[in-house]
């Protein structure tokens, strides 16, 4: 059974995004992002990668070195980092982290965001990723 982390502050995409991925709830990953020096709170986390792939790599879980234009869902693989609802404040970009999976060759992204009726989504044509990560190896 599939299931989503939905994450517990406002800001806490990139900690459910590492969440999703590992297997973890989200107050164990915000535990060990705190550990690490990873608070949601720091606006650093929403428009960098380095944290996100810090926290994925803390658990023995590889990504890919640059972040790779989106181009379809059909090229994207198996399990990624995905940036989606892009938009600049004060010059800087920032997104909002979620999960793409395939299992068993049927797309889902996994989004955290706790005002959605389903934190598992296959509304493929309301998301507009800019970006992904390809993670490597998984749990």
């Amino acid at each position: 059974m599939l299931k989503s982390v939905v994450q517990e502050e406002t800001t806490g995409c990139g900690i459910a995004a590492a969440a999703n991925i590992l297997g973890k709830t989200y107050s164990e990953m915000k535990a060990v992002a705190n550990a690490m020096g990873i608070h949601a709170s720091d606006k650093v986390l929403w428009s960098e990668t380095e944290y996100v792939r810090r926290m994925l790599l803390s658990a023995g879980v590889d990504t890919a070195d640059e972040e790779t234009p989106f181009e379809s869902w059909d090229a994207l693989p198996d399990l990624a980092l995905l940036s989606i609802k892009h938009h600049q404040e004060e010059g800087k970009y920032f997104w909002h982290w979620v999960v793409f999976k395939r299992v068993y060759g049927q797309p889902f992204v996994l989004d955290s965001a706790g005002y959605l009726p389903s934190n598992i989504r296959q509304d493929f044509d309301a998301m507009q990723p800019k970006w992904f990560i390809e993670v490597k190896y998984a749990q």
